[in-house]
């Protein structure tokens, strides 16, 4: 009994080792062996066929294109049908003559193929010129099929050109390769050169949907269609994906083992992130895209896969560009109805969104952050200023903001100090402190105006700042008796309200700060100065402060509190701000420090500051 079970289990072993043996795939198994068979290069087959039938025969031919496309399998074809004894009336081969019964055994001794790619020396080329030296013994030609030609070397190129340009009557050569322009000059000359096309989507569907029904797989059009896509244009590698997803599939190929097994993104993504944008819900984008990189997937790649959905969507609104759109006709219905609710302007921005972040995508320090504000500005294209949709994130118009001071080289503006051109004359300052009380109002702003009036005080003509206009001193102060009261001239626009309670950071008050400063006019350069080394700090937020070590300065700023503070409501957009001024305590007072002293003082904080210095060979002054 274990002998006859032994027997049986080998046999049953023998049996699939057969079965294996025996198996082919199917670029090889539905090779076309006819000119009729090949897909998609109808116009150049009929040349071929026409040339075999008239007998005009050049001796030179360079078939080039994608790889997967049928040059080799054409340049077969060709040179059996060029040997037939009996060729058929359209110029195909008669596969019961001699010679063709050689070819198709595998045996013919009038057709050589040459792999150039690992045989590309000199010395492989001589070795084949003396093949060409000796006559066909049965048949008229002597085919030379030179695969991949433009690896061959260029001392190798120079060897080929004479026999190449000259060769004997009863030889034919047939170059094949996928990079015509790593070929000489002087080689393209000498051939008559086809270039093949890429296979269409629906060209390759059409041979799928035969591979299948002859190998009995059941399968979905939409499985076939992604497939062809994944093929770029290759029927070789539509037939390799196939056989690889027949076998995950066992024999019923669907959408889901296809994408599940070529680890694919389903399109039903990018029509969702769309759709989710024109709604401007950024939230939502978010979580689907970490869902995304989630399963594996690179961000970049769904940038890439975005744009080339928003290049179908825009050749899906026009009827003429329609053709262009090379998927499955229930993925054209699902492009066109998408298209009809996308407006044309947010397709060019998204368009243009997508490419800038392609282009600084490998540069790149935090890729995924970059994405991520990518799609938010895809998000935001349709949003109004105004707009805060529930779905678009915590704070939409904020975001907007940020990116205006990204990319915008210079900050808009709205909200700077300006409007004062005369100096501070000789004043008494005490008679200026007591004065000045009524000016600390919550609506005036410190508003420039884009293009002064007539009338404005703005029409002086400016000259170039004296000494005495840098600042105020101390003995100029002692000795003025009354001060005019420029800063009443500061244009105020009561149109600027804030209606908003936006949350700020220190970082975005100090940035804020130093941005007024900078946009004081060129009369208050002094206090402008002063004002840039002090840092604002919350107090109680929104409160902040600034602290000052002299009384002066104190003064100064308090005759302008309210337009600072206005200022920085509308530049923050909170109304509930209030800005204060005080004097440093005694233990706040810092000594000023030279550059020397504070060199020493990083110097003890980070020695490496010492070892940088020793290194340059420089010299502290």
């Amino acid at each position: 009994m274990p002998l006859c079970l032994f027997g049986l289990s080998l046999h049953k072993q023998t049996i699939i080792n057969t079965d294996m043996d025996n198996y082919i795939v199917s670029a090889r198994k539905y090779r076309p062996m006819t000119f009729s068979s090949v897909v998609g290069q109808d116009s150049l087959t009929m040349t071929l066929k026409n040339s075999v039938k008239s007998g005009k025969l050049a001796h030179a031919y360079l078939f080039c294109g994608p790889r997967g496309v049928g040059k080799t399998t054409c340049a077969r074809i060709f040179a059996k049908a060029i040997n037939c004894e009996n060729p058929t009336t359209d110029g195909e081969a008669c596969n019961e003559c001699t010679s063709c019964k050689a070819f198709n055994d595998g045996r013919s001794m009038n057709i050589f193929e040459l792999d150039a790619a690992s045989n590309n020396k000199v010395e492989n080329i001589k070795t084949l010129m003396d093949q060409t030296q000796i006559p066909p013994q049965t048949g008229r030609y002597k085919v030379f099929i030179i695969d991949e030609v433009h690896m061959l070397s260029t001392a190798a190129f120079n060897a080929f050109l004479k026999t190449l340009e000259e060769p004997p009557q009863y030889v034919i050569f047939i170059l094949a390769t996928t990079e015509k322009n790593k070929i000489l000059p002087t080689i393209l000359s000498r051939c008559q050169i086809y270039d093949f096309e890429r296979m269409t989507i629906p060209e390759i569907i059409s041979q799928l949907t035969m591979v299948a029904q002859k190998e009995n797989i059941t399968f979905e059009e939409e499985a076939l269609s992604l497939i062809a896509e994944k093929a770029d244009g290759g029927m070789r590698d539509a037939l390799s994906i196939f056989d690889q997803v027949s076998s995950f599939c066992q024999g019923h190929i669907t959408f889901k083992k296809v994408l599940e097994d070529l680890n694919v993104l389903d399109t039903d993504n990018y029509f969702r992130i769309i759709d989710l944008a024109l709604d401007n819900k950024t939230a939502d984008i978010m979580l689907l895209l970490d869902s995304i990189i989630a399963r594996g997937f690179d961000a970049g790649n769904v940038i890439d896969g975005l744009a080339s959905h928003i290049r179908n969507v825009m050749m899906a609104r026009d009827a003429q560009t329609l053709p262009l759109l090379e998927v499955s006709e229930q993925q054209r219905q699902k492009y066109q109805q998408q298209a009809q609710k996308c407006p044309i302007k947010f397709l060019y921005q998204a368009l243009k969104i997508l490419n800038d972040c392609d282009v600084n995508y490998r540069q790149s320090s935090n890729k995924r952050l970059l994405v991520e504000l990518t799609l938010i500005r895809v998000a935001q294209i349709t949003q109004a200023e105004e707009d805060d949709a529930v779905g678009a994130g915590l704070s939409p118009n904020r975001l907007k903001s940020l990116f205006k001071n990204i990319f915008v080289s210079q900050p808009k503006p709205a909200i700077q100090v300006t409007g004062v051109e005369k100096t501070l004359r000789k004043s008494n300052y005490q008679k200026i402190v007591n004065e000045k009380t009524a000016t600390d109002t919550d609506t005036e702003a410190v508003v420039s105006e884009p293009l002064p009036t007539p009338t404005s005080v703005n029409t002086e003509k400016k000259s170039r700042p004296k000494f005495e206009n840098i600042g105020v001193t101390f003995a100029g102060l002692q000795q003025s008796s009354a001060v005019s009261n420029d800063f009443d001239a500061i244009k105020v626009d009561e149109k600027q309200t804030v209606k908003e309670e936006k949350r700020f950071t220190e970082a975005d008050l100090s940035m804020q700060w130093t941005l007024m400063c900078n946009r004081m006019p060129q009369n208050f350069v002094g206090l402008a100065s002063r004002l840039k080394n002090l840092v604002p700090q919350i107090t109680s937020y929104p409160d902040f402060e600034v602290a000052v070590d002299n009384k002066i300065l104190l003064d100064q700023i308090s005759q302008i509190r309210g337009k600072i503070r206005t200022t920085m409501r509308l530049a923050l957009h909170n109304k509930a701000i209030e800005f204060n001024a005080r004097l440093t305590h005694q233990d706040e007072q810092r000594k000023a420090l030279t550059k020397r002293e504070i060199f020493d003082e990083l110097r003890k904080r980070n020695p490496a500051f010492e070892k940088l210095r020793v290194e340059l060979g420089l010299e502290l002054a």
